[in-house]
């Protein structure tokens, strides 16, 4: 073997990843496995392949070198794509099952399974664009290792490809383009073909150094790059600029082989950039901005809403029920009206089709144009077929009113022509595999019939499920649109029938103003029909949310969710637990075939129920079974372990909690005890029980006695485990050779013998245990004591003898008698020593285990309580219950560590906290509060496990934690916030958990009992493993040597592990870091000494000539032998790697350094637990089930959000995100078959995803919500994505208000985006009715309902004044109260949603399950009383804003919300400026509006229908003017108060440079906001003025209302009030001039023109006063009629701002503005002011905002007040 040279960029030879592929002869624990060895070899095995000309050949070279020799690959992608490859293939060999015979060469099986598995993609899209697959391999078994040799060629070559392509690897198909190309050019080479034009052996077009990267990498990136740069950073239309996808789906047409032709021909139009010449437009989609996507992706969802409103208005027009009006002949030839709707609606379809998409139209897809032309030319044919069809029924009514039925079936006829496509797509639906079938198929005939309907693409086919789960899904549909569609007849058509009507036949209305239509009512009819309408189209959400609650809580409980909910439950089902784990957790000797047969499925389920309910004591298998008993313990007490590393419980709850297990090297621990030792905290009081009982049954039989202490489980275990610790105690305390041992030994076999003869009652009193019973607990009082006097602990001991001689025994013996049973000393007692005088020997101090099990025995004998609260920390008693809960959920089998599926970890990071550093501890905040304190208060209970931890550790004074232990403290406090340390240390429990099962699963009976006494010793030893000298504690804590049962390994198991697990951080820019000396550099490096299975990959960037850089992909690891930080692999890319959004791009880069055939995606917010990691191996066997007719692709986990104590803000977005990622997702994957991928931790096929385009998409903007574009590209790929809820990871939340809110807002903007893509309009289209209900209502449709309940709001109140102002509600309605019952409904639906109590109902219904209905009912309550709704309703208002101006204008980014602890209060200009657009300025226009409206409305004068009609509205108003002040932190404290509105004035007054920031100007403020009218469109410009229209109508409406109009309608009084506008301005304009132009030298005059304006104004207002109806009160009227009016202005100007800007009207919109945003300002101070200013409100909000850790204890009144301790200072 010889060894191998690395590549020139690592520095020493000896450097790997993770096994030393170059050295076989290393002495690396992974290199035992033969498979390894196996797999290495077929790689070497080049045999007589041509060897590459102009490069000399050396004898180690193997299949991949040969490769990279002619293709030109990187020597460090081949050294990656090695290890890769070796690993895959030999993890894939350890899993076959049977072995195969022959274990040393590399089984052809695993070899075969893999190129299919690999190259799947690539064949089907051979298949799909009729290409013929270039994989040649013979059937024939003539030469095989020649096959295996290609195949190992074929995998090895895409392998290169692929981890070589950098951005490339988001085009997936471009990368089958490639790989289509070279392949060819690999089979010529094979085939030892000639090359025409020089008659020599063939050469591939591409080769020599780097040629890959630099000729077809290279010039496809520049493409990408110049794509990207055109996009304007994202601000540029979509349709302006090719993204991933377009490039991508240019690989989806046959033209890519006749213009981009091989080698690449750098002329062809696909690389012309700019706007130069023919360039490739967009390719397969044209994403536009516009609100008519909605309508085009989901066409069916509207069509089918729409249609149901027509009939239901045409049937309930009469006002009888539905079933008699269907019997008239009118009403049935009215409800075909039906139809011309729907064609209409095609028609607009069609228009909208072709308006959109028009620039697709190439030369080369005139089809395309040809399409749509005759979709639209046919659409509106059908409307004229109806017309004519309909008047011939309507010409042939006759008197009665009768119709022609041959006309009518004639039209019918007609009907079932245009409605025949959906007729087929029925029968299709009903039978799905014949769809899936025709989709996939790629036969011609099926291209061209359906041509018509869909245009051809590569995804997006053979999307229908199985008909089981297609069962499913539409009866839960069938149930919801049946609710909804009769709540919406009943409840709000039909109430509605009558005020509309009234309403038309009113005449003669008195209006109040100017009518221009007077002559109907028509546009009022509308009104009042809007808001019912808006809800009508919206309430689906409501109801699907209601069911889904209710199917989510039956599927949770079939799942067995919620059985274990606390310690009492736990403790009822401790004795099956054990069984439990070893059922699920430890792999079972299989036997060759068995498994996944028919009854051993069968086998499963009743073992199942058998551990569930105990049947057959399932715990007595467990005394039988030592070997199942001891791992059981091991496991166990490792996670227990754990918990007090995490310190979440202290050593006493950890010797309550652990199982004792003896020690053989010690006879003085060696116990030897009959029963399992259950923890302390089950058998607590049983003692006593049994004690009782013995006295009360003092006569009965032994028997009868027994059997009652055996009725309980705990109490037989307690009675012997307490009987032989005693003999084994005063055993151990009394000297080796004395008398005095001999009497206790013959004493107990005395005891033992009767009870073997069933005597023991007879012949001892019972009634003496209790004084037995007393004496020994006080003799283990003196044994326990610190300092011990032998004196009375020999006086107790002679006390004991004295009791059990003389009371125990029932037949008085004399003392010869007792001499003779050798119960008394055989010499007579010499009066100078007594009995036990000399004979007692205490064990030293130092024998911790010895006095940890007297401890127990007196825990057992003593403890009454029945400790509920053990363990007291919450989240321990949580994470106790989840995992013993899980155990008895049904999950796959464990395979053995070796035979598992091999994956990784992925973590994206780029600059957040790694390590809080002291400064962060230390520092304080305004309020005087340091991180730390705020730490300690609200994790007491952890604080004081982590103090006594470092006691035991040595601690002296808590002094050292900020010197030689200010690590620890650090590691204790980063462990508690949102840090990469968190995550690191909660990843790396996968790799601890699997090196224990590993030694578990080929253990023996003697290893894991010398096992369990070494750890005894070593735990609890002051001086763990003998390297505190010269490490300190701390970097033992986090070190692979403090998992107790890592010192029982043999060695191999780090080698198992590191194969099956490597943990990849892509720390983006660790290199600059590094560079900069960043203290996140040290940390990440200190992260990577502690673990050994951690790897991280950054971007490096190299200054190669003046001003270019090299970019590299760069891996690093912690070398344990050099003692310092290594590079493993550089690959050199072809730019910068971010083209895209960052975080997919950064997870793209370092995806090739990830293993293994599964990859979990963990976000930088999140932590996992030991026990869980636990159960990867089970999880990870999902991937070999079929859910419906699929594998899963992804498999979706759930989530604990640890944020949830922090504050109530943090607990309510904690609880909802709660029901969203357990209920929610629970519904999305079973029944309904749509969950996606939300962000993290899921867990991928890692191959499957990284031939489609990687595990996340990366266009600009489009894909800001980079996560759920996955799961949407999974679905269309034919992926199958399911959700498991036995395992879960933790996950950090943002938890203050402003974090909150920017996170929604990204949430919404990243959904307006994708309201605009593909993959939602192909999912629309291509999803089957029912899955596509489902797909809309969770995802765009969510955002979309909650924008149409704000516009609800709107209508409503807009119409109320359009009536009211009017004086159509004066003449109609004064006596009428119909139409309020029907406008009762939608308000009262409305105020409903705005309550949040339909995001309330899966909360409650979720934690009713998981922790009982009355926790969950007293939650709510909670909630509510903590204005939850409050929140609800602004977090509602934050979506809908930022959905609506996404997809109106655009604008959207990515905020970065930090992740910090908030307690310091946010100032009222910092608040104001977040929330002025989205939440304050709407808020104060429907204050207006109810002002205005209560003031005008003839109804409103104290009516209790005016109230419950506004209640809703005014809650909407407080909620979004007070909600950022009440979950401020001392929002209403009258001091902060009065500074916040200082500050506010200063920032709006700062006229700043022109490099201040927004924070500290108004003006910058002011531009930002603005900036998505920059970058909209033209129609976005359009609507955006229709809606500042609104403005206007108050002038309109309150004109006619003041007393200087005099009672005239005229349309000249509306005309003379704009003078008052003009005027104003010009006053104003004159007092700006005159300020800008006098007031800093002649301020006399300044002076002076203010005075006349003022003389001015007053002379006007008198002359009013005194000739015309002017009066007072008009003055205060008219304010209400023209501040909207100046907003308006506002509004207008900064859309037109381009035209604007170069005039002088800028400065003044400016100015208006500035003096607009100080009135708002007040506003929204006002009622701030008022509550700070009242007594008590400050208090009040305190508790509010921080009950959730105040019941924790945190003392947040001093947190806040920063009355701290002194001690903490």
């Amino acid at each position: 073997m010889n060894q191998r040279p690395q590549p020139h960029s690592a520095g020493s030879d000896d450097v790997y990843n993770i096994i030393p592929i170059h050295n076989l002869l290393d002495d690396h624990p992974s290199l035992r496995f033969p498979e390894v060895r196996a797999a290495a070899a077929a790689l070497r095995a080049v045999g007589d392949l041509r060897r590459p000309p102009f490069s000399t050949w050396k004898p180690h070279y193997d299949l991949l070198d040969w490769l990279a020799l002619f293709f030109g690959f990187q020597a460090s992608n081949v050294d990656n794509q090695r290890e890769h490859l070796v690993l895959h293939l030999s993890n894939a060999q350890m899993r076959l099952s049977p072995p195969p015979d022959n274990i040393d060469t590399l089984d052809p099986a695993v070899l075969r399974r893999f190129r299919r598995r690999l190259l799947k993609n690539y064949t089907s899209w051979c298949s799909y664009l009729n290409l013929k697959s270039n994989i040649w391999l013979s059937d024939s078994s003539r030469n095989a290792s020649a096959g295996h040799r290609r195949e190992l060629l074929y995998v090895s070559l895409y392998l290169l490809i692929w981890g070589e392509s950098a951005n490339l690897r988001f085009i997936p198909e471009c990368i089958c383009y490639i790989f289509h190309n070279m392949t060819m050019e690999l089979n010529k080479i094979l085939e030892d073909y000639i090359d025409e034009n020089t008659g020599r052996p063939f050469l591939p077009s591409v080769s020599g150094e780097n040629a890959y990267l630099n000729k077809v990498v290279k010039p496809i990136y520049d493409t990408i790059k110049a794509e990207v740069d055109n996009s304007r950073n994202g601000t540029a239309p979509h349709s302006a600029w090719r993204n991933y996808d377009d490039i991508n789906e240019y690989f989806w047409s046959k033209r890519c082989f006749e213009k981009l032709k091989w080698p690449i021909d750098l002329g062809s139009n696909f690389f012309v950039r700019g706007h130069k010449g023919k360039k490739v437009g967009k390719t397969g989609f044209v994403e536009q901005r516009s609100f008519w996507n909605l309508f085009r992706s989901f066409d069916k969802l509207w069509i089918m809403l729409i249609l149901f409103l027509q009939a239901a208005i045409i049937v309930a027009w009469d006002h009888k029920f539905p079933w008699q009006a269907l019997k008239e002949s009118s009403v049935q030839v009215r409800c075909l009206t039906v139809f011309f709707t729907w064609s209409a609606l095609r028609f607009l379809q069609s228009v909208l089709d072709a308006g959109m998409q028009y620039s697709l139209v190439t030369r080369d897809t005139k089809s395309l144009g040809v399409r749509m032309v005759l979709k639209s030319l046919v659409a509106a044919a059908w409307i004229v077929v109806f017309g004519v069809f309909y008047g011939r029924i309507l010409s042939t009514r006759n008197a009665n009113g009768e119709y022609e039925k041959s006309r009518i079936v004639n039209f019918l006829e007609v009907v079932v022509a245009f409605i025949a496509p959906e007729l087929l797509a029925l029968a299709l639906f009903v039978l799905p595999w014949i769809r899936n079938f025709l989709e996939n198929t790629n036969w011609k005939i099926f291209y061209l019939l359906s041509w018509w309907f869909q245009s051809k693409t590569f995804v997006g086919r053979g999307l229908r499920e199985g008909l089981v789960d297609n069962i499913k899904y539409t009866l839960f549909w069938i149930v919801v649109l049946a609710t909804k569609f009769a709540f919406s007849y009943f409840m709000q058509i039909k109430p509605l029938i009558a005020p509309t009507k009234t309403l038309l036949h009113l005449k003669d209305i008195s209006y109040e103003w100017h009518e221009f239509f007077s002559n109907s009512n028509r546009f009022a009819v509308g009104l009042l029909w809007l808001p019912v309408i808006l809800i009508y189209l919206m309430d689906i959400q409501i109801w699907y949310s209601i069911y889904s609650s209710f199917v989510g809580a039956a599927v949770g409980l079939f799942d067995h969710l919620g059985e274990i909910r606390n310690m009492q439950q736990l403790r009822l089902r401790f004795q099956f637990f054990a069984s439990a784990i070893q059922f699920n957790l430890m792999p079972e000797e299989q036997l060759l075939n068995a498994r996944g047969t028919f009854s051993s499925k069968i086998k499963d389920a009743i073992h199942r129920l058998k551990l569930r309910y105990g049947l057959g004591r399932p715990f007595k298998k467990l005394e039988s079974n030592q070997v199942e008993a001891y791992k059981f313990a091991l496991i166990w007490n490792e996670i227990i372990n754990v918990f007090r590393e995490e310190d979440i419980v202290s050593d006493h709850e950890v010797e309550l909690l652990e199982l004792p297990q003896n020690d053989d090297k010690d006879p003085k621990c060696n116990w030897e005890i009959r029963v399992i030792q259950w923890p302390c905290l089950l058998l607590c009081n049983e003692l006593l029980l049994a004690l009782s009982q013995a006295k009360e049954l003092v006569d009965a039989p032994d028997r009868w006695l027994w059997y009652k202490i055996c009725k309980t489980e705990y109490r037989r275990c307690a009675v012997i485990e307490s009987y032989d610790s005693l003999r084994h105690f005063l055993l151990a305390i009394v000297k080796y050779d004395s008398e005095e041992r001999s009497i206790i030994r013959i004493f107990f076999q005395e005891i033992d013998e009767w009870i073997r003869l069933e005597k023991f009652t007879k012949n001892y009193n019972m009634t003496a245990l209790h004084r037995i019973h007393e004496k020994v607990v006080h003799l283990l009082d003196l044994v326990l004591k610190p300092n011990k006097v032998a004196d009375k602990v020999v006086n107790a001991l002679q006390a004991l003898y004295e009791t059990a001689i003389r009371d125990f025994l029932k037949e008085k013996r004399s003392n010869d008698q007792l001499k003779e049973d050798g119960l008394a000393p055989q010499g007579t007692m010499s009066n100078d020593r007594l009995l036990f005088q000399n004979a007692v020997e205490l064990p030293s101090a130092s024998n911790e285990k010895f006095y940890r099990r007297v401890r127990r025995l007196h825990t057992i004998l003593t403890s009454r309580d029945s400790m509920q609260k053990v363990p007291e920390n919450l989240e321990a008693r949580r994470r106790i219950a989840f995992f013993s809960n899980s155990l008895f959920m049904n999950m796959p089998h464990a395979p053995q560590v070796e035979k598992m599926m091999a994956f990784s970890v992925l973590t994206p990071y780029y600059s957040e906290e790694v390590l809080y550093s002291k400064e962060q501890l230390r520092t304080e905040n305004e309020d005087g509060i340091s991180t730390l304190f705020y730490l300690k208060t609200i994790y007491a209970d952890d604080w004081r496990n982590f103090l006594e931890r470092m006691r035991r550790e040595g601690m002296v004074s808590e002094k050292e934690l900020w010197t030689n232990r200010l690590r620890d403290l650090r590691l204790w406090a980063s462990y508690r916030g949102q840090t990469l340390t968190r995550t690191v240390r909660g990843m790396m429990y996968y790799y601890r958990a699997l090196e224990m099962l590993a030694f578990l699963d080929c253990a023996s009976e003697m290893d894991m009992r010398e096992g369990s006494q070494q750890l005894r010793s070593m735990r609890h030893g002051n001086n763990v493993d003998g390297l505190s000298s010269e490490r300190s504690p701390s970097s033992r804590s986090l070190s692979r040597a403090n998992s107790s049962v890592s010192l029982l390994f043999k060695g191999h198991e780090r080698g198992t592990a590191l194969m099956k697990y490597t943990y990849v951080v892509a720390c983006q820019i660790y290199g600059s870091q590094k560079a900069k000396k960043d203290p996140h550099a040290e940390e990440i490096l200190y992260l990577m000494k502690n673990n050994e299975a951690l790897r991280v990959a950054y971007v490096d960037e190299v200054l190669s000539g003046r001003d270019e850089k090299d970019y590299y992909s760069v891996l690093v690891k912690f070398d344990r032998k050099l003692q310092r930080e290594v590079e493993i692999y550089r690959v050199k890319l072809p730019g910068p790697v971010k083209l895209g959004e960052g975080k997919p791009e950064n997870q793209n880069h370092a995806i090739i350094f990830t293993r293994g055939d599964a990859v979990q995606t963990i976000d930088m917010n999140q932590d996992n637990y030991f026990e869980e990691a636990l159960k990867i191996r089970n999880l990870l066997e999902e991937f070999t089930r079929y859910y419906g007719i699929r594998k899963p692709t992804i498999l979706g986990v759930r989530e604990h959000i640890f944020t949830g104590s922090v504050s109530s803000l943090a607990w309510f977005m904690s609880a909802q995100e709660m029901s969203f990622v357990t209920l929610g997702q629970r519904v999305l994957a079973n029944p309904l078959k749509v969950r996606m991928h939300y962000g993290h931790p899921d867990v991928f096929d890692r191959f499957w995803f990284l031939t489609r385009g990687g595990i996340s998409k990366a266009s600009r903007v489009i894909n800001i919500s980079e996560d759920i574009f996955a799961g949407f590209n999974c679905t269309l790929r034919g992926g199958n994505v399911t959700h498991h809820e036995y395992i879960q990871v933790g996950k950090g939340r943002d938890v203050g208000l402003n974090q909150i809110s920017m996170f929604e807002a990204k949430v919404a903007s990243g959904n307006g985006e994708q309201i605009l893509s593909r993959d939602v309009y192909r999912l629309g289209h291509r999803l089957d009715f029912f899955r596509m209900l489902s797909f809309f209502y969770t995802t765009v449709g969510f955002f979309f309902n909650t924008m149409m309940i704000l516009l609800t709001v709107y209508a409503f109140l807009w119409g109320r004044l359009y009536l009211a102002l009017s004086g159509v509600e004066g003449s109609a309605l004064a006596n009428n109260t119909d139409d309020n019952k029907a406008l009762g409904t939608i308000l009262n639906q409305q105020f409903i949603i705005q309550l949040g109590l339909f995001t309330a109902l899966p909360m409650v219904v979720q934690s009713s399950l998981e922790f009982g209905f009355l926790n969950a009912l007293w939650d709510f309550i909670t909630m509510q009383l903590q204005l939850s709704s409050i929140f609800y309703t602004f977090s509602m208002g934050t979506r809908g804003h930022y959905f609506g101006r996404t997809v109106l204008h655009g604008g959207a980014k990515y905020r970065a919300t930090g992740r910090g602890f908030v307690v310091q209060h946010k100032s009222f200009a910092e608040n104001y400026r977040l929330y002025a657009r989205s939440h304050f300025v709407k808020a104060i226009e429907l204050g207006l509006i109810l002002t205005v409206y209560a003031s005008y409305s003839p109804v409103a004068t104290g009516t209790f229908v005016h109230i419950a009609l506004t209640i809703s509205s005014w809650f909407l108003v407080v909620s979004w003017i007070l909600g950022p002040f009440i979950f401020n932190p001392s929002g209403f404290d009258w001091l902060k108060t009065v500074y916040d509105f200082d500050e506010f004035m200063n920032w709006i007054w700062y006229r700043g440079g022109v490099f201040a920031k927004s924070e500290q100007s108004w003006e910058k403020w002011w531009d930002e906001e603005q900036d998505h009218l920059r970058t909209t469109g033209l129609w976005g410009k359009v609507l955006e003025i229709i809606l500042d229209l609104r403005f206007f109508f108050f002038q309109f409406g309150i004109v006619y209302q003041l007393g200087i109009a005099a009672g005239s309608k005229s349309i000249a009084v509306y005309l003379l009030s704009w003078i008052y506008v003009v005027v104003a301005l010009v006053l104003y304009m004159v007092v700006a001039y005159a300020r800008d132009k006098y007031a800093a030298k002649e301020h006399v005059y300044y002076r002076l023109v203010q005075f006349l304006v003022i003389i001015l104004v007053i002379v006007v207002i008198i002359a009013l006063l005194e000739f015309t109806h002017f009066k007072f009160i008009d003055l205060f009227t008219s304010l209400l009629a023209f501040v909207p009016t100046g907003w308006g202005f506002i509004s207008i100007a900064q859309v037109l701002r381009p035209f604007f800007e170069k005039t002088m009207l800028w400065q003044v919109v400016v100015s208006l503005a500035r003096l607009y945003d100080i009135m708002f300002g007040v506003i929204v101070m006002a009622p701030v002011a008022l509550l700070s200013w009242l007594p008590g409100f400050q208090n009040m909000q305190t508790k509010i905002l921080f009950n959730q850790a105040f019941s924790r204890g945190l003392h947040i009144s001093q947190i806040v007040a920063g009355k701290k301790p002194k001690a903490d200072l």
